[in-house]
């Protein structure tokens, strides 16, 4: 008799949801991230996580702080910590841009999502951002309760 062998399922894509809510988004990046192959392996496995993740520039590099990859099972060559720091890969003119915009004050750089390219290569989706207030929050939450509410209706007639 054959063993019955168990597929993997891949994630698509990773979704920081928090980052919408509580920023505000200006504008955004696609960039790549400098990874291990076993960190790779666990993001296609969707063991990894952007909340409280942010990026930062150092010495004219991106670098993002705080995401989570848990590390591979399968992997005894090399133990990872699961929230180190990360090299994102930009172009030094983009680097440049966005370090202009951020000069302003209360603008941060938030990963909104990280997914597979046609390629199989890990893209991450950067954005500059504002801190939202909470009663921007408040109109954010009203409005998604109001086109809830606009699409029962109009499933009804």
């Amino acid at each position: 008799m054959s063993k019955k062998q168990t597929t993997q399922h891949y994630v698509q894509a990773i979704q920081n949801r928090k980052a919408r809510y509580e920023f505000e988004i200006l504008d955004t990046f696609v960039t790549g991230i400098q990874l291990f192959g076993s960190e790779v392996k666990s993001v296609r496995l969707g063991k990894a996580s952007l909340n409280d993740s942010f990026a930062i520039i150092l010495r004219n590099e991106v670098w993002l702080e705080n995401m989570q990859i848990t590390p591979y099972e399968h992997n005894h060559l090399e133990m990872l910590e699961p929230k180190r720091s990360r090299k994102l890969l930009l172009h030094k003119a983009e680097i440049l841009k966005i370090q202009a915009k951020i000069t302003e004050k209360g603008l941060t750089l938030v990963p909104l999502k990280a997914f597979f390219s046609s390629k199989g290569l890990l893209k991450l989706e950067i954005a500059i951002a504002k801190g939202k207030k909470l009663y921007d929050k408040r109109e954010t939450i009203k409005a998604r309760e109001n086109q809830r509410q606009m699409e029962q209706v109009r499933k009804q007639y």
